[in-house]
Formats: C-alpha cells, sequence, structure tokens
C-alpha cells in the first residue's frame, strides 16, 4: 500500500505541471489586460510601464518560469523569494496578494463541496439500497423518478428555490453570507442532489447485480434473510462503483460550488476566480487553478487509495 501510494503522490508535480502549463497558455492567449478596464488599478501611463515590466505582462516565457518558481517553492529554496508558495499580488484588488485571497475564500468553497458530497452520499446510498431492496415498489418508483429529477435540476435552480422557501419566506436560515452551519445547509443541499441522484441511480443498480450472484444465493441457503445478507455482504461490493464515482464527483462539488457561492452570496474563492476570469487576473487565475488542482488530485488519491484498501488488486493492477 505504501509504495502505490508513493507512486501516486510521484505523478502530482507532473500533474500540475501540466495543470500549471495549460492554464497559463489559455489565460494569456486570452484577450484584454489587468491594467485595463474600470477593473484594473488604471494608473498612469509610466507606472503601467513599470508594472508590466515589473510582473513581466509583456514576457510570458519569462512570466511563465518566474511565476511557477514562485509558486512551486523552487524559487525560495534557491534563495530568490522570501517565502515558499508565493502567488504573488492580485492584479486587479488592491492592496491584497493572491496567497490572502485563497486563505479567505478556499476554506469556504471546500466546506460547501466537501459537505456536499457527504450529503450526496447519505442520501444516495441510502435511496439506492431502500429501491434495490424492494425493486418495483412504490418507495422504489419514488427513489428513481426523485433520481431523474434530481439529475435534470441544475443545482443553481435548486438553489433559488430552497433560498426562495426557507430563507425568504420560511427565514429559517441566513439569506445570504457566510453565518456558519446555517449558512452551510442550504448550498451544501443545493449542490449535493444532482451528485445524490446519481449516487443513487449507481448504487442500486450495483446492489440488483449483487444480489443476484452466487455468493448471495450461498449466504441465504445458510439461513440468511434477504435484507441482512444484503448489509452483510452485497453493500460492500456494490459500494465500489460509488467509490470509483467520488474521485471526479469530489471535483465537481469543489469546483460546481462556484455557482452555488453565488446565488447563496457566500464568500467563498468562486466570486474572486470569476472576477479574475473577466478582468484577466493572472497571477489570482492560476494561484486558484492551482489550488484546486492540487486538491482534485489529493482527493483522487484518497479515493483511489481506499479502492485499493478495499480490492488489492488495485494495487498491483490484477483487477
Amino acid at each position: 500500500m505504501i509504495a502505490f501510494v508513493l507512486r501516486r503522490l510521484a505523478q502530482l508535480p507532473l500533474l500540475l505541471l501540466a495543470i500549471y502549463t495549460l492554464t497559463f497558455m489559455l489565460a494569456w492567449v486570452a484577450p484584454g489586460s489587468p491594467l485595463d478596464g474600470d477593473q484594473g488599478r488604471l494608473p498612469s501611463p509610466e507606472a503601467q510601464a513599470a508594472m508590466r515590466a515589473q510582473y513581466r505582462l509583456d514576457d510570458p516565457v519569462g512570466f511563465y518560469f518566474d511565476y511557477l518558481g514562485k509558486a512551486s517553492g523552487i524559487s525560495w529554496v534557491l534563495g530568490k523569494a522570501p517565502r515558499p508558495f508565493d502567488f504573488g499580488p492580485s492584479l486587479v484588488h488592491r492592496d491584497w496578494s493572491v496567497n490572502e485571497i485563497l486563505a479567505d475564500g478556499v476554506p469556504v468553497s471546500l466546506t460547501i463541496g466537501i459537505a456536499a458530497i457527504l450529503l450526496a452520499l447519505a442520501i444516495g446510498v441510502t435511496s439506492g439500497v431502500v429501491g434495490a431492496l424492494r425493486p418495483g415498489s412504490v418507495s422504489d418508483a419514488a427513489t428513481q423518478f426523485l433520481a431523474v429529477v434530481g439529475i435534470s435540476v441544475p443545482s443553481f435552480v435548486t438553489g433559488a428555490v430552497l433560498l426562495i422557501v426557507f430563507a425568504a419566506k420560511l427565514r429559517l436560515v441566513p439569506i445570504g453570507g457566510w453565518q456558519g452551519v446555517r449558512s452551510l445547509l442550504l448550498p451544501a443541499l443545493a449542490l449535493s442532489l444532482p451528485f445524490a441522484a446519481y449516487i443513487a441511480r449507481l448504487m442500486r443498480s450495483s446492489m440488483l447485480e449483487q444480489m443476484s450472484s452466487d455468493y448471495m444465493r450461498t449466504a441465504r441457503a445458510k439461513g440468511l434473510g434477504r435484507r441482512q445478507a444484503a448489509m452483510r455482504h452485497a453493500l460492500k461490493n456494490a459500494f465500489l462503483p460509488v467509490l470509483s464515482y467520488l474521485g471526479p464527483a469530489t471535483a465537481f462539488a469543489v469546483t460546481g460550488s462556484f455557482v452555488v457561492e453565488r446565488v447563496f452570496a457566500v464568500p467563498g474563492i468562486g466570486q474572486h476566480f470569476v472576477d479574475a476570469v473577466l478582468a484577466k487576473d493572472i497571477t489570482l487565475l492560476m494561484g486558484v487553478v492551482l489550488v484546486f488542482g492540487t486538491v482534485v488530485i489529493l482527493m483522487n488519491l484518497l479515493v483511489d487509495v481506499m479502492y485499493a484498501w478495499i480490492d488489492p488488486r488495485i494495487q498491483s493492477g490484477r483487477a
């Protein structure tokens, strides 16, 4: 297991380098400049020329390697930067560094994304198991119908409905902002429903397949009831497809929280990311992409480790 984890961790720098390079190329060729328009700092032409020279905004090769060295910590190791993992100053937000913006917003976005995945697991696995244990029943039909609705309706539509009902009408939660757990419930729920719907369908089909397998017939022949045999033997194997889905699902949940954040006016990193794209704040854009790229890769690694722990054949490549 340790060798498996180390082998996957060794791939992390290469994957991040590929993400960094692709993001840099797309951001650099995009039209516009952070020094143009109403959202820029609007300095004098002389100051603009000095800023372009300082941040190498007219030198793509120099900017690429300079920013890469500071963001990766290599420049700090070589004594060319005062601190490691320095994503530089924001070119749009006055007196804010990218590190300060990320430290303020990333924990909020991660909290919403992870809470949404946990809710999706609880709702989806329960619904899928209930449907598989009683196929063709009213409960099975109801869970399948809700799964179709959950997949079809976008999160921002669900979020708007939840906001109107529970915040504006019933006043059970704050209508916007970030006030701890009460402000987390609706964004996490709105974000979780599409994932919960897919997990429910995945879990139901996997459970039905496991319930008709030979080892389940053997368990039933030994005297175990249908529900007891399902919980004791089928559930673990049926969960493997769901576990495989959790890697990309977590990635989508974390990055998908950007849209939900705007609906609920949550001060996560989503608003800053959108502003960075529109204003071509390349330092902030690169910092957000690198941080969330790291999170996504580590989440996928965690899922792979859990999968390898459940099915050891993964470690040796026999699965």
